[in-house]
């Protein structure tokens, strides 16, 4: 038998009923190194079952979104992208000239968030770190 993604055995896990073209949509994400979008999920779920439409890949995606089992980013570039719940927090630096997402993590950073809402009265719950930036000329 095969392994299940971790996507498909978060959904398992949270009694989700799992189709064949969800168990396809769910392993493609969890394999995904970058933060795809709908577009990319649906050509790379389409070329393992071409019978996977594009708005099947949609309403998957919200399920899986609303289930707490992945995350939706709007990076600005006028596209939703996803990527599977990390138990690490990390943030993200978006390549504005490419669309490239790498994810960062920097304690500094952490603690001086923390510090600023000390500061401001009040007591850091969750955050979000986006870095917008272009590569710098050699």
């Amino acid at each position: 038998m095969a392994t299940l993604s971790i996507i498909e055995q978060a959904c398992i896990d949270n009694g989700m009923r799992m189709t064949e073209q969800r168990r396809i949509i769910a392993k493609v994400l969890s394999e995904a190194s970058d933060h795809p979008d709908v577009e990319e999920l649906y050509q790379r779920s389409s070329t393992i079952d071409s019978g996977i439409s594009i708005s099947t890949v949609y309403r998957t995606l919200k399920l899986f979104e609303e289930a707490g089992i992945i995350e939706r980013h709007d990076f600005k570039d006028g596209r939703a992208r996803y990527e599977q719940m990390s138990d690490e927090h990390h943030d993200h630096l978006i390549d504005l000239k490419t669309g490239k997402v790498i994810e960062f993590t920097n304690k500094e950073i952490e603690k001086l968030q923390e510090i600023i809402a000390r500061e401001l009265g009040y007591q850091l719950v969750d955050h979000r770190l986006e870095l917008y930036a272009i590569p710098l000329k050699k």
